[in-house]
């Protein structure tokens, strides 16, 4: 989950750098750069929010924080990457659709596994 979460992070970072189009992300709704950057940042944000959770969670990180919080982030995260499976699906575009709907089903039960994982 570490490797996924990470090659995400510099997947958006491409996008934001306009080497990798927009139009294949943001369920290909995005309308101009300015928009993209806004969501680009947001995304990029989140999924290292969502990194060192899980690197917390792994010990990979070791972070004095309150167990409750770090499970209930996780479950934040189940519910996070079933919305954006919905997304997917529902996105205009077909790269998008074929390739990040089974990445974020994967998500979803890897998160799911950690936060019911006793820590």
């Amino acid at each position: 989950m570490l490797t996924i979460l990470s090659l995400i992070v510099i997947f958006h970072f491409l996008v934001l750098l306009g080497i990798i189009p927009f139009e294949i992300v943001w369920g290909g709704r995005l309308t101009d750069s300015a928009q993209m950057i806004q969501f680009e940042i947001v995304s990029i944000t989140l999924n290292l929010v969502m990194l060192v959770t899980v690197a917390i969670r792994s010990e990979h990180l070791n972070v004095n924080i309150n167990k409750k919080i770090i499970t209930v982030a996780l479950w934040i995260m189940v519910g996070l990457f079933l919305l954006n499976t919905i997304g997917n699906l529902l996105s205009s575009n077909a790269l998008e659709k074929i390739l990040f709907t089974p990445l974020t089903i994967l998500l979803a039960i890897l998160s799911w596994r950690l936060a019911i994982r006793q820590a």
